[in-house]
Parts: C-alpha cells; structure tokens; sequence
C-alpha cells in the first residue's frame, strides 16, 4: 500500500503502535497531535523502533483555520486514521463540556476540510457505545444502550455523525473500529502506556503500583454480580489492536467502489476478564505482588462486557493473536 495516511493522535498509546505497523507495512504515515496527553519524545521512541524518519505536526483539531492551512499543505492524503479524543471515563463525567467540544468538535473538522477528497477514514470508536449489554458476547447489531458517561456519548454522536455523512458524501468511505480493552506494549519496550497525569486506565495504574510509583491500586467496586464482584472488560492486546487499523485500510480500499460506505467492527479477543483476575495474572507472571484495596463504584463504569470480533475476523481478516 503506497500512500499517506494522517494519524490524528499519533503520539498516544493506540496510535503509536499503529505508526509501527503502518511503516511495517510500507504506508507512510503523518502525524498530528496536539501533545495533551502525549509527550513528543514518542517521535523519537517510534523512530527508533522503525528505523526511519517520520513526520509530526503539532496541531489542535478543534482550531479550524489552523487545519485548513494543514490540509493545503498535504493534497495527497486519502486516508485518515482518528485517534485524538479526550479519553477518560471518569474524567468525562466531570468535565462533560471538555469532552463534548473536543470530541466532537475536532471530527466535524476533519470532515468539513477534508470533505471535498476522496477519503477513507477509520474511525476510533469504544465499546461503551454498547452502554450496560443485556445480552453477551455484544455484536455489531446489538442494541446500543443510553451512554453511561458523556465520553460514551461522545463515540455515540461521533459514529452517527459519520454515518450521516457517508450517506451523503460519495467520496466517503467510513470503517468505525469499536475497541474493547487496549492494554501491553510494543515487544521492544520502547513504547507503551504512559499517561502524562494519573492514569484512568487499569493497566498503568497496575504497573506504576508494582514498581513504587503509586502506593496503591483502587479497585473500582467488589460488589457487582460478577464471579469475583469486579468488573469484567474484554482487553486486547494493543499490537494486536494497532494491526487491525492495517487490515480496515485495506479493507476500505478493496470497497472503495462499493455502494456501501459505512461499516463497524468490534476489536476485541472475544473472552472477558474480571479486574482480579487481571491482576492475579500479573502478579504471577512477573511474581511480583500489587497493593491493591476494593474501593467504591465509579461513575460512569458498566459491569461487565465483551464482544464477538467474528465480523472483523471474516471480514477484515483480522485476529488478536496475543493472549492475557
């Protein structure tokens, strides 16, 4: 596959493991990110690892004029792999108004300069837009729920404003990628999960714990009608996550003269793993122990899911190969 390919959020944890494959892969990738939470020390980690050069704007989506004079400057992208978006559950429901600016406000951007193109774009979606399942695994045609947090609704909104857009943009071409759990690293340890403030996400705070930085894990809720009273998630392995974003670029570009220009996969291992469970095997396989307390629900968090990735299997002939 010989093009560019604009990685927004390219310097965060999902997107700089997708800028490997993408260069493994022989696609030229350019970065944009606004450093928010990302460091740029990644471009040289990336670089390090891939063994060659690779290009980086810092730039804010949500500044309109600032995109248009960016996308002037690359007539030749086609292909828009979305990652930038604020992230956190919590947080979300805190400070909902931040969320739904620049969530929002940067997708419609994108597609307002970059919509008179022919344009492939991989959107990434979560699988909160499922809210609390009634029925698992989840697939791409069950119900989705009302969002537990405005983060959630954000992906909601988000995939309907791309729906309705490829509805009336032929040059549009749309693949929502609805990620379970990422979690690991690249094999080199160069790169990996590192949230510049606390993090959010279970597996920082597991390993920032074991080795002194943070003195103790909150486990969110003991009290859920699970086996353990934990949540239960579906992770995956973030490589194997990062490939699949190779696999719907060509998908897209196999169905670039298909009528049907909008599709959705879930990305997920298809198995569920309780927040116990995750870091009994932790701390077996580094033997090593984790101070962990049970501690109140948090808001915004369901109780348990995981998805069927048959869809993406057959259809994008993608598979997470990585185990817990």
């Amino acid at each position: 596959m010989n093009e560019t390919v604009l990685v927004t959020g390219g310097l965060g944890y999902i997107g700089s493991h997708t800028v490997i494959e993408l260069l493994a892969n022989g696609i030229k990738p350019v970065i944009v990110d606004n450093l928010s939470n990302s460091k740029i020390v990644v471009k040289d980690l990336i670089e390090s690892v891939a063994g060659e050069k690779i290009e980086f704007v810092q730039l804010d989506f949500t500044n309109r004029q600032a995109l248009e004079q960016f996308a002037s400057s690359y007539p030749k992208i086609e292909s828009i792999i979305h990652f930038a978006a604020h992230k956190y559950v919590g947080e979300s429901v805190q400070e909902p108004l931040k969320y739904y600016q620049n969530n929002l406000g940067s997708l419609l951007n994108l597609l307002q300069v970059f919509g008179n193109r022919p344009l492939n774009f991989i959107f990434s979606s979560s699988c909160t837009v499922y809210g609390e399942p009634d029925v698992l695994p989840v697939t791409e045609t069950s119900e989705i729920k009302k969002a537990e947090s405005p983060y959630g609704n954000t992906k909601q909104i988000a995939e309907e404003i791309l729906r309705d857009a490829a509805k009336i943009n032929p040059l549009l071409r749309v693949a929502v990628l609805r990620y379970f759990n990422p979690v690991g690293s690249h094999s080199s340890g160069k790169i990996g999960e590192l949230p510049l403030h606390v993090p959010q996400n279970l597996f920082p705070f597991i390993t920032q714990t074991a080795i002194g930085i943070r003195k103790q894990l909150t486990v969110f809720g003991g009290d859920y009608h699970t086996p353990d009273g934990t949540c239960i998630r579906d992770y995956i392995h973030v490589v194997d996550l990062a490939q699949s974003h190779i696999s719907a670029m060509k998908y897209l570009a196999k169905h670039r003269t298909d009528e049907m220009n909008y599709d959705v996969f879930n990305i997920g291992t298809g198995t569920g793993y309780s927040v116990l469970e995750i870091i009994k095997a932790f701390e077996s396989v580094n033997n090593v122990k984790v101070n962990y307390t049970i501690g109140p629900r948090r808001a915004g968090d369901i109780e348990k899911i995981f998805g069927s990735p048959d869809k993406a299997n057959t259809l994008l002939h993608w598979k997470a190969k990585y185990t817990l």
